[in-house]
């Protein structure tokens, strides 16, 4: 445990506000651009309103003593996280998500800007809870819920975690082809691509790809466990689809070798932009992380 003062990292993302205005040079274009479709700016200022008092009553809790940074999600890949770290992020649950693997164990607390209307899971708690909490998490006098993780492993030693899922498949709209290994098995497959999700991610994405497959699984977000599905495998002379779906535990892991002479990628929490290339002979290994997304709980 380091002497130093705790540093509040404060990670956030532009709003859509924000984003939708940097589109059009003045706040009347943008107005006049909605007004022809029959919508309104007033929803998304609102929106930003809330994220914008959100961050100011974050930054107010900070005791003087301590520290304090900024990041936007754009900028997490750039960013160096330290031990003495307590992060608060503040906005939607998919936040926490983008910035889960480049965390090593470092507390995080997850704000909503607008608690009457959060429905988050990461991020579900008030900003006004800040100034008793950030004592409490400096003093590691708070629940943590140990979120698992899944990671994978290249043959080159390259490796991507992920808090909700990995993907594996091809970056565009053609098949992905590969051989598929596990429990023993192996089987050449051709798919919309393989989805490795943990519970966490069973409450979002995945549960909506499982349930076209009428497929019924429950893991808790911190059990050691995550499950692989294939997406829409095509079953061929060549190709087949016995190997759709399994359950990854503690000591087991699911690897893919590459049939794509390019194209292929595996990307984590649904951020393609940063992802490791996944061509030809490539071999990845996807298994339970070790490190985990420690979630500051609610006293």
């Amino acid at each position: 445990m380091t002497s130093l003062a705790p540093r509040v990292v404060m990670v956030t993302r532009p709003s859509d506000f924000e984003r939708f205005m940097a589109l059009h040079a003045t706040r009347g274009q943008a107005e006049f651009f909605l007004k022809q479709r029959g919508q309104s700016l007033s929803a998304l200022e609102l929106q930003s309103s809330q994220v914008t008092t959100a961050i100011a009553a974050a930054e107010m809790a900070v005791p003087d003593e301590w520290s304090m940074a900024h990041v936007s999600r754009e900028d997490l890949d750039r960013f160096l996280f330290s031990d003495r770290d307590i992060v608060v992020a503040i906005g939607q649950d998919g936040l926490v998500a983008n910035l889960a693997k480049y965390l090593s164990g470092q507390p995080v607390v997850g704000i909503t800007p607008s608690p009457d209307e959060a429905e988050g899971i990461l991020t579900a708690l008030p900003a006004s809870i800040l100034p008793s909490l950030l004592p409490m998490v400096a003093a590691r006098d708070v629940d943590l819920q140990e979120r698992t993780m899944v990671e994978a492993r290249l043959d080159d030693g390259q490796t991507l975690t992920a808090l909700n899922e990995l993907f594996i498949g091809h970056r565009s709209h053609q098949s992905a082809r590969y051989i598929i290994q596990f429990n023993g098995t192996e089987e050449f497959q051709s798919s919309s691509g393989i989805i490795v999700s943990t519970g966490t991610g069973l409450t979002g994405w995945a549960r909506s790809i499982l349930s076209t497959t009428q497929r019924r699984t429950t893991i808790e977000p911190e059990d050691r466990t995550a499950v692989y599905f294939a997406r829409e495998p095509w079953p061929s002379k060549t190709t087949g689809n016995d190997l759709v779906f399994g359950k990854l535990g503690q000591d087991t892991e699911v690897s893919l070798v590459s049939r794509m002479n390019d194209g292929g990628i595996v990307f984590a929490d649904g951020i393609e932009q940063d992802f490791l290339r996944f061509d030809w002979g490539i071999k990845a290994s996807i298994s339970i992380a070790d490190r985990t997304l420690n979630l500051v709980q609610a006293p």
